[in-house]
């Protein structure tokens, strides 16, 4: 080997991470509900109808949300169909969570995805003639959740702190419990 040659150096492994949240603000978010353990937000969301089945859904200041059927539901295909809408906000509550989590627990996450499956059916076909169905048979019927998750932690700490997650997910729990709900004219 010639003085001029230069001697390659070791590989090193650069490890990126997730922008995280504000740790402090979190903290004080979580003293803020345990101080006051039944208070509750509203979230609001106007919905306008285009036509056929797509809809246009506005949440504050945002984009709307477009809603819409697939051509075999008789939509023209244009955006996610409503339940594919739930799934979503299933998955962004549980992302939020799961974030959240990893911050108390002061563990960095380097990778998060989620995949949700949901069987649903539409034999009632929206109530207009199709089967006569019991609410406890109409909707989703099982949904199946799997985590992508990486950051420096065991994989048992990481599965703790999806499971804790899910556990204080409110999507999650607004899908699994009974709530009560009311449907009016304006």
């Amino acid at each position: 080997m010639s003085v001029d040659t230069p001697i390659a150096a070791e590989p090193t492994t650069v490890k990126a991470y997730l922008k995280p949240i504000d740790a402090e603000g979190l903290s004080a978010f979580a003293a803020k509900g345990k101080a006051n353990p039944a208070s509750r937000g509203t979230n609001k969301v106007h919905t306008v109808m285009q036509g056929m089945y797509r809809s246009l859904s506005y949440v504050g200041d945002h984009q709307p949300v477009v809603v819409d059927e697939p051509l075999h539901l008789f939509g023209e295909n244009t955006a996610p169909a409503p339940g594919e809408i739930v799934l979503s906000g299933l998955g962004g509550c549980l992302a939020v969570g799961i974030t959240a989590v990893a911050t108390w627990k002061q563990v960095r996450l380097s990778k998060l995805e989620i995949f949700m499956e949901g069987d649903i059916g539409n034999p009632a076909a929206w109530g207009a003639g199709g089967a006569l169905k019991e609410a406890k048979d109409m909707g989703f019927q099982a949904i199946r959740v799997k985590v992508v998750i990486e950051g420096d932690a065991s994989r048992e700490v990481l599965d703790e702190i999806v499971q804790h997650a899910n556990f204080y997910s409110p999507v999650a729990n607004s899908m699994r419990n009974p709530i009560p709900f009311e449907i009016a004219l304006a």
